[in-house]
């Protein structure tokens, strides 16, 4: 057994992903389909002969890379990373949704475990701390580059 990777048209990872697993195939286990890799899907299967069988029927499936995987080489896939990470004190960061959109902000504390930011708005007349989710932001200046 091990994890194979399938070549995949453009943004059709989790189309690909999805067929793969709609099949029930028995030799099949698992299929990923990470936002941070960009046309492939990771697929756990007993051998690569399995795809011979099924690639040739699902649309946008484009090969199978030669060689395996092991779930070393994968398993940084499977936790995705804070989207506070990155974000530093002091920072300079620009609201991209909620009411505040457009907002340019500074960035005055940072909550990892929820995954959250207190930022101080520039034009605001008063003071007043911001806390949002960290995707809600985009970094414009940071003190550490």
């Amino acid at each position: 057994m091990g994890i194979y990777a399938v070549k995949t048209t453009a943004s059709q990872e989790r189309t690909v992903a999805d067929m793969i697993i709609n099949r029930e195939e028995e030799a099949v286990h698992a299929a990923l389909a990470p936002d941070s890799l960009t046309s492939y899907v990771m697929v756990e299967a007993e051998d690569a002969s399995v795809f011979d069988r099924i690639l040739d029927e699902i649309p946008h499936a484009n090969g199978v890379v030669q060689g395996k995987s092991s779930i070393k080489e994968v398993e940084h896939f499977l936790s995705p990373k804070p989207d506070v990470e990155g974000i530093a004190e002091s920072d300079i960061v620009e609201l991209v949704a909620g009411p505040f959109k457009g907002e340019k902000a500074q960035v005055q504390r940072i909550d990892e475990g929820k995954d959250q930011v207190t930022v101080e708005l520039y034009e605001a007349t008063v003071p007043i701390p911001v806390t949002v989710r960290g995707d809600q932001i985009r970094v414009l200046d940071s003190e550490e580059r």
